[in-house]
Protein backbone atom coordinates (compact mmCIF):
# COMPACT_ATOMS: atom_id res chain seq x y z
CA UNK A 1 0.00 0.00 0.00
CA UNK A 2 1.11 3.51 -0.75
CA UNK A 3 0.14 6.66 0.16
CA UNK A 4 0.27 9.92 -2.23
CA UNK A 5 -0.81 13.56 -1.86
CA UNK A 6 -2.56 14.67 -4.81
CA UNK A 7 -4.27 17.30 -6.41
CA UNK A 8 -4.78 21.13 -4.68
CA UNK A 9 -2.22 20.60 -2.07
CA UNK A 10 0.70 19.81 -4.68
CA UNK A 11 -0.77 22.38 -6.98
CA UNK A 12 -0.47 25.25 -4.47
CA UNK A 13 2.71 23.86 -2.67
CA UNK A 14 4.33 24.18 -6.37
CA UNK A 15 2.58 27.54 -7.27
CA UNK A 16 4.04 28.96 -4.12
CA UNK A 17 0.51 29.33 -2.45
CA UNK A 18 -0.89 28.26 1.26
CA UNK A 19 -1.84 24.78 1.25
CA UNK A 20 -5.50 24.37 2.65
CA UNK A 21 -6.66 21.08 2.30
CA UNK A 22 -4.97 18.09 1.70
CA UNK A 23 -6.24 14.87 -0.24
CA UNK A 24 -4.86 11.31 -0.34
CA UNK A 25 -4.94 8.81 -2.82
CA UNK A 26 -4.29 5.16 -1.64
CA UNK A 27 -2.46 2.85 -4.32
CA UNK A 28 -2.67 -1.20 -4.20
CA UNK A 29 -5.23 -0.99 -0.82
CA UNK A 30 -8.41 -2.63 -0.45
CA UNK A 31 -11.61 -0.83 1.53
CA UNK A 32 -11.01 -3.84 4.22
CA UNK A 33 -7.15 -2.49 4.80
CA UNK A 34 -8.29 0.72 5.39
CA UNK A 35 -10.96 -0.24 8.42
CA UNK A 36 -8.07 -2.29 9.65
CA UNK A 37 -5.70 0.79 10.25
CA UNK A 38 -8.58 2.80 11.47
CA UNK A 39 -9.65 4.96 8.81
CA UNK A 40 -13.79 5.81 8.61
CA UNK A 41 -15.10 5.23 5.71
CA UNK A 42 -17.63 8.29 4.12
CA UNK A 43 -17.79 8.25 0.44
CA UNK A 44 -20.95 6.80 -0.70
CA UNK A 45 -19.97 6.52 -4.71
CA UNK A 46 -16.39 5.58 -3.81
CA UNK A 47 -14.52 4.15 -1.36
CA UNK A 48 -13.15 7.36 0.57
CA UNK A 49 -12.01 7.26 4.14
CA UNK A 50 -11.29 9.69 6.96
CA UNK A 51 -7.89 9.64 8.99
CA UNK A 52 -8.44 8.82 12.19
CA UNK A 53 -5.51 11.09 13.63
CA UNK A 54 -6.22 13.91 10.83
CA UNK A 55 -9.79 13.85 9.60
CA UNK A 56 -7.95 14.32 5.92
CA UNK A 57 -9.15 12.22 3.17
CA UNK A 58 -7.91 9.34 1.76
CA UNK A 59 -9.69 7.83 -1.43
CA UNK A 60 -8.52 4.37 -2.91
CA UNK A 61 -6.94 4.78 -6.50
CA UNK A 62 -9.81 4.59 -9.24
CA UNK A 63 -11.09 4.34 -12.38
CA UNK A 64 -14.25 5.78 -13.84
CA UNK A 65 -16.63 5.11 -16.67
CA UNK A 66 -19.15 7.36 -18.52
CA UNK A 67 -23.08 6.41 -18.04
CA UNK A 68 -25.30 9.01 -18.84
CA UNK A 69 -24.77 12.23 -19.51
CA UNK A 70 -24.23 15.05 -16.52
CA UNK A 71 -21.75 15.15 -13.92
CA UNK A 72 -23.24 12.44 -12.36
CA UNK A 73 -23.42 9.54 -14.54
CA UNK A 74 -20.09 7.69 -13.61
CA UNK A 75 -19.42 4.08 -12.39
CA UNK A 76 -16.16 3.65 -10.62
CA UNK A 77 -13.84 1.36 -10.06
CA UNK A 78 -11.41 0.33 -7.20
CA UNK A 79 -8.87 -2.44 -6.83
CA UNK A 80 -5.51 -3.09 -5.41
CA UNK A 81 -4.17 -3.63 -9.24
CA UNK A 82 -5.63 0.30 -10.19
CA UNK A 83 -2.21 2.25 -10.65
CA UNK A 84 -1.56 5.64 -9.60
CA UNK A 85 -1.65 7.04 -13.19
CA UNK A 86 -4.92 5.08 -13.53
CA UNK A 87 -6.41 7.24 -11.16
CA UNK A 88 -4.18 10.66 -12.24
CA UNK A 89 -5.70 10.46 -15.66
CA UNK A 90 -9.32 10.60 -14.46
CA UNK A 91 -7.93 14.29 -13.24
CA UNK A 92 -9.47 17.38 -14.64
CA UNK A 93 -6.48 19.47 -15.68
CA UNK A 94 -2.82 18.51 -15.69
CA UNK A 95 -2.03 20.83 -12.84
CA UNK A 96 -4.50 18.60 -10.76
CA UNK A 97 -3.04 15.71 -12.17
CA UNK A 98 0.29 15.72 -9.87
CA UNK A 99 0.99 13.17 -7.03
CA UNK A 100 3.70 13.63 -4.37
CA UNK A 101 4.91 10.55 -2.49
CA UNK A 102 5.12 10.38 1.20
CA UNK A 103 9.43 10.88 0.26
CA UNK A 104 8.34 14.08 -1.48
CA UNK A 105 9.19 12.94 -4.47
CA UNK A 106 6.40 13.77 -7.53
CA UNK A 107 4.73 12.02 -10.09
CA UNK A 108 3.78 14.05 -13.19
CA UNK A 109 2.79 11.83 -16.69
CA UNK A 110 0.67 14.64 -17.91
CA UNK A 111 3.15 17.30 -18.07
CA UNK A 112 1.44 19.36 -14.99
CA UNK A 113 4.85 20.98 -13.69
CA UNK A 114 5.71 22.36 -17.04
CA UNK A 115 1.80 23.76 -17.18
CA UNK A 116 2.23 25.33 -14.10
CA UNK A 117 5.14 27.55 -14.85
CA UNK A 118 3.67 28.41 -18.46
CA UNK A 119 0.61 29.31 -16.49
CA UNK A 120 -1.43 26.87 -18.80
CA UNK A 121 -5.25 25.02 -18.03
CA UNK A 122 -4.84 22.21 -19.86
CA UNK A 123 -6.77 18.90 -19.63
CA UNK A 124 -5.47 15.27 -18.97
CA UNK A 125 -7.61 13.32 -21.12
CA UNK A 126 -10.84 13.74 -23.38
CA UNK A 127 -12.48 12.56 -20.24
CA UNK A 128 -12.58 15.90 -19.49
CA UNK A 129 -15.72 15.97 -22.00
CA UNK A 130 -17.85 13.76 -20.05
CA UNK A 131 -18.21 15.53 -17.19
CA UNK A 132 -19.84 18.98 -17.54
CA UNK A 133 -18.47 20.55 -13.88
CA UNK A 134 -15.12 20.66 -15.20
CA UNK A 135 -16.08 23.40 -17.17
CA UNK A 136 -17.00 25.49 -14.42
CA UNK A 137 -14.02 24.52 -12.38
CA UNK A 138 -11.88 25.74 -14.91
CA UNK A 139 -13.26 28.94 -15.20
CA UNK A 140 -13.41 29.32 -11.54
CA UNK A 141 -9.76 28.15 -11.42
CA UNK A 142 -9.53 31.60 -14.21
CA UNK A 143 -10.49 33.41 -11.40
CA UNK A 144 -8.24 32.43 -9.12
CA UNK A 145 -5.18 32.22 -10.77
CA UNK A 146 -3.41 35.26 -11.69
CA UNK A 147 -2.00 35.05 -15.38
CA UNK A 148 -3.03 31.35 -16.53
CA UNK A 149 -4.78 30.81 -20.21
CA UNK A 150 -6.73 28.37 -21.20
CA UNK A 151 -4.66 25.59 -23.87
CA UNK A 152 -6.28 25.89 -27.47
CA UNK A 153 -7.40 22.18 -27.30
CA UNK A 154 -8.85 22.50 -23.81
CA UNK A 155 -10.96 25.68 -25.23
CA UNK A 156 -12.19 23.66 -28.41
CA UNK A 157 -13.23 20.88 -26.22
CA UNK A 158 -15.70 22.71 -23.71
CA UNK A 159 -17.17 24.50 -26.89
CA UNK A 160 -17.65 21.01 -28.08
CA UNK A 161 -19.35 20.17 -24.72
CA UNK A 162 -21.73 22.64 -25.10
CA UNK A 163 -22.58 21.57 -28.35
CA UNK A 164 -23.31 18.32 -27.43
CA UNK A 165 -25.17 19.63 -24.47
CA UNK A 166 -23.19 18.61 -21.54
CA UNK A 167 -23.79 21.66 -20.13
CA UNK A 168 -27.44 21.44 -19.81
CA UNK A 169 -27.48 18.51 -17.67
CA UNK A 170 -25.89 20.19 -14.81
CA UNK A 171 -27.31 20.00 -12.03
CA UNK A 172 -28.73 24.35 -10.83
CA UNK A 173 -27.51 24.08 -7.29
CA UNK A 174 -23.97 22.38 -8.61
CA UNK A 175 -23.81 25.24 -11.11
CA UNK A 176 -24.46 27.97 -8.20
CA UNK A 177 -22.13 26.42 -6.18
CA UNK A 178 -19.51 27.08 -8.52
CA UNK A 179 -20.51 30.34 -9.87
CA UNK A 180 -20.29 31.09 -6.07
CA UNK A 181 -17.09 30.51 -5.39
CA UNK A 182 -16.05 32.01 -8.77
CA UNK A 183 -17.74 35.39 -7.54
CA UNK A 184 -15.54 35.08 -4.50
CA UNK A 185 -12.14 34.85 -6.26
CA UNK A 186 -9.82 37.91 -6.71
CA UNK A 187 -11.06 38.36 -10.38
CA UNK A 188 -14.21 36.75 -11.21
CA UNK A 189 -14.26 38.71 -14.70
CA UNK A 190 -12.29 35.87 -15.81
CA UNK A 191 -14.57 33.00 -14.49
CA UNK A 192 -17.14 35.33 -16.64
CA UNK A 193 -14.55 35.79 -19.57
CA UNK A 194 -14.07 31.99 -19.92
CA UNK A 195 -17.74 30.75 -19.13
CA UNK A 196 -18.43 33.14 -22.16
CA UNK A 197 -15.86 32.17 -24.71
CA UNK A 198 -16.50 28.67 -24.67
CA UNK A 199 -20.35 29.23 -24.82
CA UNK A 200 -21.22 27.44 -21.56
CA UNK A 201 -22.49 31.58 -19.86
CA UNK A 202 -25.38 31.53 -22.50
CA UNK A 203 -26.67 28.05 -21.76
CA UNK A 204 -26.29 28.51 -17.81
CA UNK A 205 -26.77 32.12 -17.66
CA UNK A 206 -28.10 33.79 -20.44
CA UNK A 207 -29.67 37.12 -18.84
CA UNK A 208 -26.05 38.03 -18.59
CA UNK A 209 -24.61 39.91 -21.37
CA UNK A 210 -20.96 40.71 -21.10
CA UNK A 211 -19.18 43.75 -21.38
CA UNK A 212 -15.94 45.33 -20.67
CA UNK A 213 -17.73 47.85 -17.80
CA UNK A 214 -19.36 44.73 -16.08
CA UNK A 215 -16.24 42.80 -15.88
CA UNK A 216 -14.43 45.87 -14.65
CA UNK A 217 -17.64 46.69 -11.83
CA UNK A 218 -17.07 42.80 -10.88
CA UNK A 219 -13.41 43.06 -10.43
CA UNK A 220 -14.13 46.41 -8.05
CA UNK A 221 -16.44 44.69 -6.10
CA UNK A 222 -13.62 41.84 -5.08
CA UNK A 223 -10.93 44.12 -4.71
CA UNK A 224 -13.13 45.84 -2.05
CA UNK A 225 -13.49 42.71 -0.31
CA UNK A 226 -17.78 42.68 -1.04
CA UNK A 227 -19.55 39.68 0.27
CA UNK A 228 -21.19 37.63 -1.91
CA UNK A 229 -24.30 39.19 -2.21
CA UNK A 230 -22.94 42.39 -3.09
CA UNK A 231 -20.89 40.94 -5.93
CA UNK A 232 -23.96 38.69 -7.52
CA UNK A 233 -25.58 42.36 -7.32
CA UNK A 234 -23.16 43.99 -9.32
CA UNK A 235 -23.30 41.11 -11.65
CA UNK A 236 -27.07 41.73 -12.02
CA UNK A 237 -27.17 45.81 -11.40
CA UNK A 238 -28.28 46.51 -14.99
CA UNK A 239 -30.84 43.35 -15.45
CA UNK A 240 -34.11 43.98 -14.94
CA UNK A 241 -36.33 42.28 -11.89
CA UNK A 242 -37.76 40.08 -14.22
CA UNK A 243 -34.49 38.76 -15.27
CA UNK A 244 -32.83 38.38 -11.62
CA UNK A 245 -36.05 36.47 -10.42
CA UNK A 246 -36.25 34.15 -13.42
CA UNK A 247 -31.98 33.03 -13.28
CA UNK A 248 -32.34 33.15 -9.27
CA UNK A 249 -34.95 30.97 -9.52
CA UNK A 250 -33.80 28.71 -12.12
CA UNK A 251 -30.27 28.49 -10.26
CA UNK A 252 -32.02 28.29 -7.03
CA UNK A 253 -29.50 31.34 -5.72
CA UNK A 254 -30.12 32.14 -1.97
CA UNK A 255 -32.48 34.66 -0.84
CA UNK A 256 -29.88 36.94 0.57
CA UNK A 257 -28.05 37.15 -2.92
CA UNK A 258 -31.59 37.34 -4.74
CA UNK A 259 -33.13 40.27 -2.88
CA UNK A 260 -29.95 42.53 -2.83
CA UNK A 261 -29.61 42.13 -6.84
CA UNK A 262 -33.31 42.73 -7.02
CA UNK A 263 -33.38 45.53 -4.76
CA UNK A 264 -30.04 47.46 -6.01
CA UNK A 265 -31.39 47.27 -9.67
CA UNK A 266 -34.61 48.45 -8.87
CA UNK A 267 -33.54 51.50 -6.99
CA UNK A 268 -30.13 52.00 -9.11
CA UNK A 269 -31.36 55.32 -10.97
CA UNK A 270 -33.12 56.97 -7.71
CA UNK A 271 -29.90 55.93 -5.73
CA UNK A 272 -27.88 57.67 -8.32
CA UNK A 273 -30.10 60.87 -8.41
CA UNK A 274 -29.35 61.19 -4.55
CA UNK A 275 -27.41 64.52 -4.58
CA UNK A 276 -30.78 65.88 -4.99
CA UNK A 277 -33.21 63.88 -2.96
CA UNK A 278 -35.29 65.79 -0.26
CA UNK A 279 -35.28 64.39 2.86
CA UNK A 280 -39.09 62.86 2.16
CA UNK A 281 -37.32 61.04 -1.24
CA UNK A 282 -35.03 59.67 1.48
CA UNK A 283 -37.29 58.28 4.03
CA UNK A 284 -39.28 56.48 1.16
CA UNK A 285 -36.45 54.85 -0.02
CA UNK A 286 -35.33 53.70 3.22
CA UNK A 287 -38.77 52.25 3.87
CA UNK A 288 -39.12 50.62 0.55
CA UNK A 289 -35.91 49.12 0.84
CA UNK A 290 -36.93 47.82 4.65
CA UNK A 291 -34.09 50.01 5.78
CA UNK A 292 -35.46 50.28 9.69
CA UNK A 293 -34.98 46.32 9.52
CA UNK A 294 -32.64 45.42 7.53
CA UNK A 295 -29.85 48.31 7.61
CA UNK A 296 -26.91 46.01 6.77
CA UNK A 297 -28.67 45.24 3.66
CA UNK A 298 -29.14 48.70 2.05
CA UNK A 299 -25.78 49.21 3.31
CA UNK A 300 -24.69 46.37 0.88
CA UNK A 301 -27.02 48.06 -1.88
CA UNK A 302 -25.17 50.83 -1.66
CA UNK A 303 -21.41 49.21 -1.54
CA UNK A 304 -22.99 47.30 -5.25
CA UNK A 305 -23.99 50.77 -6.43
CA UNK A 306 -20.28 52.21 -5.60
CA UNK A 307 -18.91 50.14 -7.78
CA UNK A 308 -20.90 51.36 -10.82
CA UNK A 309 -18.82 54.52 -10.52
CA UNK A 310 -15.55 52.82 -11.11
CA UNK A 311 -13.47 55.78 -12.69
CA UNK A 312 -15.75 58.44 -11.51
CA UNK A 313 -14.89 59.18 -8.52
CA UNK A 314 -15.96 58.88 -5.06
CA UNK A 315 -19.98 57.45 -4.62
CA UNK A 316 -20.93 60.77 -2.18
CA UNK A 317 -24.40 59.61 -2.55
CA UNK A 318 -23.37 56.66 -0.16
CA UNK A 319 -22.61 58.93 2.85
CA UNK A 320 -25.67 60.63 2.09
CA UNK A 321 -27.85 57.99 2.21
CA UNK A 322 -26.07 56.04 4.55
CA UNK A 323 -26.32 59.05 7.33
CA UNK A 324 -30.16 60.01 6.25
CA UNK A 325 -31.11 55.97 7.19
CA UNK A 326 -28.88 56.42 10.37
CA UNK A 327 -30.70 59.53 11.31
CA UNK A 328 -34.34 57.98 11.03
CA UNK A 329 -33.60 54.63 13.03
CA UNK A 330 -32.29 56.89 15.83
CA UNK A 331 -35.72 57.84 16.19
CA UNK A 332 -37.69 56.68 19.11
CA UNK A 333 -40.38 55.16 17.16
CA UNK A 334 -41.56 53.20 20.19
CA UNK A 335 -41.86 56.40 22.47
CA UNK A 336 -43.60 58.43 19.95
CA UNK A 337 -46.23 55.62 19.49
CA UNK A 338 -46.85 55.73 23.31
CA UNK A 339 -47.28 59.56 22.82
CA UNK A 340 -50.15 58.23 20.45
CA UNK A 341 -51.63 55.68 23.08
CA UNK A 342 -55.28 58.06 22.87
CA UNK A 343 -54.85 58.41 18.69
CA UNK A 344 -53.56 55.16 17.67
CA UNK A 345 -54.72 55.93 13.66
CA UNK A 346 -52.05 59.33 14.30
CA UNK A 347 -48.92 56.63 14.83
CA UNK A 348 -47.53 56.04 11.49
CA UNK A 349 -48.32 59.56 10.28
CA UNK A 350 -46.55 61.28 13.64
CA UNK A 351 -43.31 58.34 12.96
CA UNK A 352 -42.99 59.26 9.51
CA UNK A 353 -42.80 63.27 10.37
CA UNK A 354 -40.27 62.68 13.02
CA UNK A 355 -37.68 60.64 10.52
CA UNK A 356 -37.83 63.34 7.87
CA UNK A 357 -37.57 65.55 10.65
CA UNK A 358 -34.13 63.54 11.88
CA UNK A 359 -33.05 63.48 7.66
CA UNK A 360 -33.41 66.91 7.29
CA UNK A 361 -31.68 67.89 9.78
CA UNK A 362 -28.73 65.44 8.96
CA UNK A 363 -28.81 66.81 5.35
CA UNK A 364 -28.87 70.13 6.76
CA UNK A 365 -25.93 69.47 9.15
CA UNK A 366 -23.69 67.60 6.38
Amino acid sequence: MKIYTVGGAVRDQLLGLPVKDHDHVVVGATPEDMLRQGFRPVGKDFPVFLHPQTQEEYALARTERKTAPGYRGFVFHTAPDVTLEDDLVRRDLTINAIAMAEDGSLTDPFGGIADIQDKVFRHVSDAFGEDPVRILRLARFAARFDGFTVAPATMALMRQMVVDGEVDALVAERVWQEVAKGLMENHPSRMLAVLHECGALARIMPEITISEPLLQMIDHAAAQGHELPVRFAVLMLHMSKDSIEQLSERLRVPNDCRELAVMAARERAPIHGAPGLHAEAIVALCERCDGWRKPQRFAQMLQALACEQLGVGDFAQAARLQGGLDAARAVNAGALAQGCAGDPKRIPAVIYAARVAAVQSFLEQA
